[in-house]
C-alpha cells in the first residue's frame, strides 16, 4: 500500500470569504469557501447567477482581495500578493478565459498584437522573432490558422474563433492553472463542444489544471473530474462529478439537475 503523499495540494482555499457593502447592505458574495484541487484536474464550479462563483474566480485570479481566508498555490500563501511585480509572477502561473471574449480584447489591436502583449508579464522578454513564433504556435494549438488569424481584428472573427484566440492568449505564458469563467455561454451549441473538447485536450497535453466556472451542470458532467456546487456564496456540495450528479445530497444540486434538458431514451442527462 502506497504511503499518503506529503505534497501539498496544487491549489487550496481555506475559509475564503469576500463581502461587499456594510451594515444592512452587507452581501456575502463568497462565504467561508474551502476546497482543494489536484494537479491536472478539471474541476467545475457550478451555480446559478449570483451564487458567488465568478467572485470566487476573481479572488483566485487575485483581481479581488479576500475579506478573510487564504489561497495557497503549491502550499504557498498567495493571498497577500500586491503590486505589479508580485502579481506578474503569479499571472505567469494562473491565467483566465472570460465569458465575453470581445470585451476582453482591445478592438483596435490585431490578434497578433493582443497575443504578443500577453508576454509582457514574463520576467525575461522574448525577442520579436520568438514572440511571433510563440503566437503562431499558440494559434495552431487551439486549432486556428495563423495566416488567416494573426493580422485580423477580433470583430472580423466568429465568436468561437475569438474565444479560441482568448485561450491562445492564456497559453502564451504556459500557465499551470487556467480559470475558465463561463467560456461557452456566448457560443451556439455547435461550438460549445468544440471549446470543451479543446480544454480537455489542453489538460491532457499540458497536464494543466482547469477550473471551469459554469451554470450548466450538463457541461460540468461532460468536462469535469470533480464538481463544486455553490449556493448563496457557500460551497454546499463537492466531490467526483459522477458521484455528485448521480446521487446529489443537497436540495440545491437537485434543483440544478432538474433544469438539465432530457435526452431521448433517458430519464435525465445523467442516465438516472
Amino acid at each position: 500500500m502506497n504511503a499518503p503523499s506529503t505534497q501539498p495540494p496544487f491549489l487550496e482555499t481555506q475559509n475564503l470569504s469576500r463581502t461587499f457593502g456594510h451594515g444592512a447592505q452587507l452581501v456575502r458574495a463568497v462565504d467561508r469557501v474551502s476546497f482543494t484541487v489536484r494537479q491536472g484536474e478539471i474541476v467545475a464550479i457550478v451555480g446559478e447567477s449570483g451564487s458567488g462563483k465568478t467572485t470566487l474566480g476573481r479572488l483566485l485570479l487575485r483581481l479581488l482581495d479576500p475579506t478573510d481566508g487564504r489561497i495557497l498555490l503549491h502550499g504557498q500563501d498567495v493571498t497577500a500578493l500586491r503590486g505589479g511585480k508580485q502579481l506578474r509572477t503569479y499571472w505567469r502561473k494562473v491565467q483566465a478565459v472570460f465569458q465575453d471574449p470581445y470585451s476582453a480584447f482591445n478592438q483596435f489591436y490585431t490578434n497578433a498584437r493582443v497575443l504578443s502583449r500577453s508576454l509582457d508579464v514574463l520576467e525575461t522578454q522574448p525577442s520579436r522573432e520568438e514572440r511571433l513564433q510563440r503566437t503562431i504556435d499558440a494559434l495552431r494549438e487551439v486549432g486556428l490558422d495563423p495566416e488567416d488569424t494573426l493580422f485580423k481584428y477580433p470583430h472580423q472573427l466568429s465568436g468561437g474563433q475569438v474565444q479560441r484566440v482568448m485561450i491562445a492568449r492564456a497559453l502564451m505564458v504556459s500557465p499551470e492553472l487556467l480559470i475558465a469563467d463561463e467560456p461557452t455561454s456566448m457560443l451556439d451549441a455547435s461550438l460549445r463542444v468544440t471549446v470543451l473538447n479543446l480544454l480537455k485536450d489542453l489538460r491532457d497535453q499540458r497536464d494543466m489544471t482547469i477550473l471551469f466556472i459554469t451554470h450548466d451542470l450538463g457541461q460540468a458532467y461532460y468536462i469535469a473530474d470533480r464538481v463544486l456546487v455553490m449556493y448563496q456564496g457557500q460551497m454546499v456540495e463537492q466531490g467526483p462529478v459522477e458521484e455528485v450528479l448521480q446521487n446529489p445530497q443537497h436540495d440545491y444540486t437537485r434543483r440544478l439537475m432538474s433544469d438539465v434538458p432530457l435526452l431521448r431514451g433517458r430519464k435525465s442527462f445523467f442516465g438516472q
